[in-house]
């Protein structure tokens, strides 16, 4: 197959100011949090021979380092009428194919034996069901998203609407 020595069109991303369909932000469970919690208390192990105050600071620290990283990095499904973001990714829905949500065994099947390895992918795992989205842009050669949703149904209706 000849390479083509110029660069694929990038889809327009239309304004920021479209209604949003659906939005959903992939938030840490609770027990992400208590494991968090527990991983900065081992501050106070660290510090505790040096001080007391040492060690609840540094705890105190690692708690709050790790919460920000938590925080930021929580990616966000958006639907509007022109275009669907997931995570750092975004296509425009004329390209958005056929859509399905898995849940439980199923879901498991999606994320790891049936997985194909060009996928574009916003897992979480502390959430169990996914959706899968066929891409359709002939020039994009990632055959489907796969991403985590605690609403699958509801991104599928999003998404299902014209």
């Amino acid at each position: 197959m000849p390479e083509s020595t110029s660069p694929a069109p990038v889809p327009e991303i239309p304004s920021p100011g479209a209604p949003v369909i659906y939005r959903e932000k992939l938030w840490p469970n609770v027990w992400i949090w208590i494991i968090s919690a527990g991983v900065a208390g081992a501050g106070i192990l660290v510090f505790a021979p040096i001080s007391m105050t040492a060690g609840y600071t540094a705890a105190a620290v690692l708690f709050a380092i790790i919460a920000i990283l938590l925080v930021l990095s929580t990616p966000a499904i958006v639907v509007t009428d022109d275009s669907l973001t997931v995570g750092r990714a975004s296509i425009e829905r004329r390209f958005v194919g056929a859509v399905e949500a898995f849940r439980k065994e199923e879901a498991t099947a999606e994320r790891g034996t049936r997985l194909n390895g060009l996928a574009y992918l916003c897992i979480r795992g502390w959430i169990d069901p996914v959706v899968k989205i066929q891409i359709t842009d002939p020039s994009d050669q990632t055959p489907y998203w796969l991403t985590s949703s605690r609403h699958p149904d509801k991104l599928t209706a999003a998404l299902a609407r014209r």
